[in-house]
């Protein structure tokens, strides 16, 4: 009798706590429960990864764009080194030497002023002395002009080591440049430095063919003088008169 009553008292109890067990959870309101949703959970996760996607292009378009300025940046750089005062300078050298021409300057009216008085026609009213004088003077020109085209190669050869220096230099510079405008740059310097070596080229020739032509111009007059003096040494009365010559003074 004392277990069927134990055990009638404990139900009793359960069943007096299970309402209070079981109210809060009757209490929870409806929108507070988590429903997980398959399909919506794998679109947020596609939205995501497309909007992270386009992220990562952005920034990777940014990336190119700075590439691209800096490359620009690069191109547009200009070299860093100029030969201009060096070939100026072995440009300047040459003219001098060309310019201190003895005598016949690179001058058309002195040259022509000069072949019209010591390189033409001998005259026939020209004294003897006046022949003897013009002679040196030609042979004076033509020396003169052997010794130009001398300096004009000594000097020539003189910029050889100049021009050997500007060359590696900015071969150097091309082989390090850092865009297409320093290339460029570099290139036409090297350009130029053809250009100055061309008229170190041209000076030599010239001053040769200077010399040249004086020897044969003075080769020519002194046929003409030739011809000349042998006319007057043959003419009767002006020609050579036989004499009397005396070995001793005041002898019979």
């Amino acid at each position: 009798m004392k277990l069927r009553r134990s055990l009638g008292a404990r139900l009793a109890a359960a069943l007096l706590t299970a309402p209070v067990v079981l109210a809060p959870m009757l209490a929870t309101p409806a929108h507070a429960i988590i429903v997980y949703d398959p399909t919506n959970y794998a679109q947020n996760v596609l939205q995501a990864a497309r909007a992270l996607q386009q992220i990562t292009n952005q920034i990777t378009s940014l990336q190119n764009e700075a590439q691209m300025l800096i490359n620009q940046a690069r191109n547009l750089a200009s070299l860093p080194y100029s030969s201009l005062q060096q070939l100026q300078q072995s440009v300047q050298r040459t003219q001098q030497l060309l310019s201190q021409a003895q005598n016949i300057a690179y001058d058309v009216q002195q040259i022509d002023q000069a072949f019209q008085q010591k390189y033409g026609n001998v005259s026939l009213s020209t004294s003897d002395a006046q022949l003897v004088a013009d002679a040196k003077s030609r042979w004076q020109n033509t020396v003169g002009g052997l010794q130009d085209a001398m300096k004009v190669q000594a000097g020539v050869v003189s910029n050889i080591d100049t021009n050997r220096a500007q060359m590696s230099a900015l071969v150097g510079q091309s082989q390090g440049a850092t865009g297409a405008l320093q290339a460029t740059q570099a290139g036409n310097q090297l350009l130029a430095l053809q250009a100055q070596q061309l008229a170190d080229l041209t000076a030599v020739v010239a001053a040769n063919g200077r010399a040249q032509a004086l020897q044969s111009a003075e080769q020519a007059a002194a046929a003409e003088q030739g011809r000349e003096q042998r006319r007057r040494f043959l003419t009767p009365g002006t020609g050579y008169q036989p004499g009397n010559a005396r070995m001793f003074p005041g002898s019979n």
